[in-house]
């Protein structure tokens, strides 16, 4: 079912391009219907044909991504010796040059989501030779090649891709040679179910006319259907509305008829769906027996530890100039010819001479580095913390820590520590050759208290102040307690402590304080400056009384009472008296020998409501004009800075 094309130019009776087999596997159908086998080789012509450019996608999917694609060609260049003033030429395989001595070039341009991957071109030569146009691997993605030739002629060629990747298209073109009167192939087209009940069109142009070849259909279960042969330069329509035994392959097969007038036609073929176009598979190939790749090209593209890089490529651009494709991020740092002749131009660029080449791209990675740490927010400090566990792209790791990551943002999740509440940070950044930094904050939690022990005592007496400071936080952290007594209170013992606060140790002062007046106490925690308070209250200092008789008269009686007050104390002094008096002088010495003098505050008086007292302060001296008979209560706040025991002074009574 095959004959091979040898390299050397012999006579060439068979297409020799591929055997049906390779194509088609063993169907008997095809057999029946192809009993020499070969594929049609596909053409492109330089001016006056329909389509200016040969296009063929190749779909990569994802679960191919980075397979060797292995798209090699078959006498891409111009065989000037193939056709030459009307006369084929030994091996002949279609290309002809109808402007004697005219250049003509063609162009392989395979190009992808991330642009052109490969570009070749072709000019003329004397023989056809079997190349490589690209042999490496793709991501995932649909990739366009497009062929096109410059020049009053047609250039005839072979295409083939390695497995799993074919080549389709719904428009292209053929080259039918009279060397050739077996069965050929010219396309495969998968039929889908959904496409019963719709119209399928097979359309060839310029056979010219059914005297030059013969073309049909072969359909799903071996039936064979004839399609209507063009005339020159017109196009034919064969429709078919599918049926649902016509779903599965349809096979399109071209005969060069005996009666044919000439040694090679060009011939396009298009398939639509509801007039819309469909693709087909189409070009394959087995090279000829013993022969080597004219110009093969192969690329690695590694990392620094010999690695192929996942998702990497290569492209092939002008004069064997070759660059790796890198995934996204990727550094390239060096670039070597393993085997063949060539040029190191730099890391991403080697330009390679004609023939076989073995070439290595080294890129890294982007890496950067991520590191987190951790901080005891006390105060106004920032007290390291080690050990603290956090997680990062997926990692369980502690505190301080570095860890190497490829760009981009890594969320950090922080670990809980007793006795702090902490709040999730911003991702790190990390960049290439960078190091990003994360810092955990916790907020340390205390508590301090202080307890008055007794809080109700005599004056002057002694209570003991307690002051504790606690936390949960495991580590140990730096403290200061110290109390603020107010006035009137005293100790003769430091009223602070320096220490350390952990969960397992609070730091606790215990004064003994003598108390004379009631007031509150002051605690606090340095260096976080919380503050709390006890209180001691001071039972009222007591009170004083005199009573004077005037023989044959008059009868006073004179009561003095101290009290606490919120600021100083609260005097009361109480008269009584039987009858009316003039001029009652009040004796009430203010306490003295504090550091300050002792002030009396506004004084005011209660009494019988027909009474009209106005006293009158004189030094120590209250002075009441005139009182009836009954009880007076006089009043003031008394400012001193004197303990309770030396507040209460005697008074005294006169008139």
């Amino acid at each position: 079912m095959s004959t091979r094309l040898p390299l050397s130019g012999k006579a060439l009776s068979h297409t020799a391009l591929l055997t049906l087999a390779a194509l088609l596997g063993s169907t008997a159908s095809a057999q029946a219907n192809n009993p020499a086998g070969g594929i049609l080789p596909l053409v492109s012509v330089g001016e006056k044909w329909p389509q200016a450019q040969e296009t063929y996608l190749i779909r990569v999917s994802p679960g191919d991504s980075g397979k060797p694609l292995g798209l090699e060609v078959y006498s891409p260049t111009f065989n000037l010796a193939d056709y030459v003033e009307g006369r084929r030429g030994e091996g002949y395989f279609g290309d002809e040059l109808y402007q004697k001595n005219e250049p003509f070039e063609t162009t392989f341009v395979l190009t992808g989501p991330g642009g052109t991957v490969a570009e070749r071109r072709y000019s003329t030569n004397r023989e056809h030779t079997w190349e490589s146009l690209f042999a490496g691997g793709l991501p995932a993605g649909t990739y366009t090649l497009k062929v096109s030739s410059r020049g009053d002629g047609k250039n005839s060629f072979a295409l083939r891709t390695a497995a799993p990747f074919v080549l389709e298209t719904s428009d292209f073109s053929v080259n039918a040679r009279n060397t050739e009167e077996a069965p050929l192939l010219a396309a495969r087209l998968n039929v889908p179910v959904d496409w019963v009940g719709k119209t399928l069109s097979l359309v060839n142009y310029d056979v010219d006319g059914p005297g030059e070849a013969e073309l049909w259909a072969v359909r799903p279960g071996g039936e064979r259907v004839n399609l209507t042969p063009s005339e020159n330069g017109r196009s034919a329509t064969d429709r078919f509305t599918v049926a649902a035994a016509e779903v599965g392959e349809w096979q399109v097969f071209l005969r060069v008829l005996p009666t044919t007038r000439q040694y090679s036609n060009a011939i396009r073929l298009s398939f639509r769906l509801e007039g819309q176009p469909v693709t087909a598979r189409v070009g394959g190939f087995t090279p000829p027996e013993n022969a080597k790749i004219a110009n093969q090209i192969l690329v690695d593209v590694v990392d620094p530890q010999g690695r192929p890089v996942p998702g990497a490529s290569y492209t092939l651009v002008g004069e064997g100039s070759v660059r790796p494709a890198l995934p996204p991020g990727y550094v390239p740092i060096s670039s070597a010819i393993i085997e063949g002749v060539g040029n190191v131009v730099s890391p991403t660029e080697i330009r390679t001479q004609p023939g076989y080449a073995k070439l290595r791209f080294v890129a890294r990675p982007p890496l950067g580095q991520l590191t987190v740490e951790a901080v005891a927010l006390y105060g106004g400090e920032r007290l390291p913390l080690n050990g603290i566990p956090f997680e990062v792209a997926g990692r369980s790791l502690t505190t301080p820590a570095t860890l190497p990551l490829p760009p981009g943002d890594y969320p950090v999740t922080p670990g809980t520590v007793p006795g702090s509440t902490v709040t999730p940070p911003l991702p790190g950044r990390v960049s290439d050759a960078g190091t990003g930094k994360v810092t955990l904050e916790y907020r340390v939690q205390t508590e301090l208290s202080l307890v008055t022990s007794p809080d109700v005592l005599n004056a002057c007496d002694v209570t003991q102040l307690t002051a504790t400071a606690r936390t949960d936080f495991p580590q140990r952290l730096p403290a200061r307690l110290r109390l603020n007594l107010p006035t009137g209170w005293s100790s003769d013992y430091p009223l602070e402590v320096p220490g350390e606060i952990s969960s397992a140790a609070p730091l606790r002062l215990k004064v003994p304080v003598r108390v004379c007046r009631s007031d509150t106490a002051e605690a606090v925690l340095d260096p976080l400056d919380l503050h709390t308070t006890g209180q001691a209250r001071v039972r009222n200092p007591g009170g004083a009384n005199v009573t004077r008789t005037v023989q044959g008269g008059a009868r006073a009686t004179l009561g003095k009472n101290v009290e606490t007050a919120t600021q100083g104390y609260t005097v009361t002094l109480t008269l009584t008296v039987d009858r009316t008096l003039e001029n009652v002088r009040l004796l009430d010495p203010l306490p003295t020998g504090g550091s300050t003098p002792a002030v009396r505050g506004t004084l005011n008086v209660q009494g019988p409501s027909l009474a009209a007292v106005t006293p009158r302060v004189d030094g120590d001296t209250i002075l009441l004009t005139r009182v009836i008979p009954g009880t007076y209560t006089l009043t003031y706040t008394l400012l001193t800075d004197q303990p309770a025991d030396r507040v209460i002074t005697a008074p005294d009574v006169s008139w």
